[in-house]
C-alpha cells in the first residue's frame, strides 16, 4: 500500500510539473498599451497614453506594423497613435506588433 501511494504521488508531482510548463507560454500572453508616438528611433519607440504614462518598447525581428497606411516600422513618426502588443514578462518591453489607430477625439468636443 505505502508503495501504491508513493507511485501514486510520483505520478501526480509529474503531471504538476507538465501543467506548469504548459501554463508558461498562457503567463507570456500579450498586453496592450495604446498611445501617441512621442519618441522613435531605429531601435525603440515611447508612447504616450497622456494620463502620465509614457512606456518605452525595443523593436524586435518579429515586429508587425499594421494600420493607417503603415507597414513597416521606418514608416511611424511621431504623433502618430497606435496600440502596441508587448508580452508582461519582456524586460526591456518587446513591441511584437504596432498597430497605428485613429487619433482619439479631443476631449471636451
Amino acid at each position: 500500500m505505502r508503495k501504491a501511494m508513493t507511485v501514486m504521488a510520483l505520478v501526480l508531482g509529474i503531471f504538476a510539473v507538465g501543467a506548469l510548463v504548459a501554463t508558461d507560454d498562457a503567463a507570456a500572453q500579450y498586453r496592450q498599451f495604446k498611445g501617441r508616438i512621442d519618441k522613435i528611433d531605429k531601435k525603440q519607440l515611447i508612447l504616450d497614453n497622456r494620463k502620465g504614462d509614457k512606456v518605452k518598447f525595443m523593436k524586435v525581428d518579429e515586429t508587425v506594423v499594421e494600420g493607417e497606411g503603415k507597414a513597416t516600422w521606418d514608416d511611424l513618426k511621431k504623433g502618430d497613435w497606435a496600440t502596441v502588443d508587448w508580452k508582461f514578462i519582456d524586460k526591456p518591453r518587446k513591441a511584437y506588433k504596432v498597430m497605428v489607430i485613429p487619433a482619439p477625439p479631443e476631449e471636451g468636443e
